[in-house]
């Protein structure tokens, strides 16, 4: 069983540099690609944040920040990957496009590297099938933000070696994290059983149970949530959202997974919650209020 010393990830956006800091955390070399330099600097600069409020709050030295960007490279060149031993991708949720890059892959790396996507909706087994080493494709999904956030969900599907989710499975615990194994299903574990209950709560609201704050409300204080589902869906993306709901959707022909019409009417009206700086609630106040979606 070969050793992963060496990390490749597809993408330096919010999902993508995550991931490539706490590789590099780890003690990893790690090599990320972009489309572009500006990109390439943007998703550096990120990480650069990130170390740097970890050393001011003490939990990382000055030392061991220096040390993580000394084991990160970026480049826009998908060949310069090839000595990965796993590369894990997390660019748009676009099968075409995820599949392109894996083909790519495909060509320039050696036969052992594991290939794992990042994906939060769509099958693994629908990227593996573009590969011609299905038994060594598998799911890394993590959570945002990556470096705070313990939950890792490896993904086997039919195709998957043992030895691969093995492999892959004992990767994601020595970078710190908590892995769970899940079936490769659309929407894995989390997803499964997170996108309904969001859906829900539009839904609700739409038919006039209660207002956006007393929904949030209910389920902090009644169930213990660190937030309600609206500060969640802003926190997400409702594009995002709609996105992985529309996916979800399709895979299973349920009316649970169907986006709501408002979520719909929000993400053309480009509200996408906290990254618009609009979406249930209004950002460009501190603190955030309510939107008036002329319910």
């Amino acid at each position: 069983m070969a050793e992963i010393k060496t990390v490749g990830v597809l993408g330096a956006g919010l999902m993508g540099s995550g991931i490539a800091q706490v590789a590099a955390q780890a003690g990893f070399t790690v090599k990320v690609r972009e489309v572009s330099d500006s990109l390439c600097q943007r998703g550096r600069g990120g990480i650069e944040k990130m170390l740097g409020k970890a050393v001011d709050k003490g939990k990382l030295t000055a030392e061991q920040r220096d040390a993580t960007l000394e084991r990160l490279q970026f480049t826009t060149e998908v060949r310069d990957l090839g000595d990965s031993d796993i590369v894990i991708e997390a660019v748009i949720e676009d099968l075409d496009v995820k599949n392109g890059m894996w083909k790519e892959l495909d060509g320039v790396c050696p036969r052992h590297t594991i290939f794992a996507s990042n994906t939060s909706s769509l099958t693994i087994a629908a990227m593996a099938a573009a590969t011609t080493r299905p038994d060594r494709m598998a799911g890394l999904h993590f959570f945002n933000p990556v470096p705070l956030m313990k939950l890792v969900e490896v993904v086997k599907t039919v195709t998957t070696s043992d030895e691969t989710f093995e492999r892959t499975f004992e990767f994601a615990r020595k970078l710190g994290k908590e892995p769970i194994a899940a079936k490769d299903n659309s929407g894995f574990v989390v997803n499964l059983l997170l996108v309904p209950y969001l859906i829900d709560a539009i839904t609700a609201l739409e038919r006039g149970v209660a207002s956006v704050e007393d929904i949030d409300k209910g389920m902090q204080l009644g169930t213990g949530y660190p937030m309600g589902p609206f500060t969640l869906l802003d926190f997400v993306g409702l594009d995002t959202t709609y996105k992985i709901a529309e996916i979800m959707f399709d895979e299973y022909r349920e009316r649970r997974y169907a986006p709501p019409p408002l979520l719909k009417r929000m993400v053309l009206a480009g509200m996408f919650g906290r990254k618009s700086g609009k979406g249930f609630y209004d950002y460009s106040v501190d603190p955030p209020r309510v939107n008036k979606l002329g319910l």
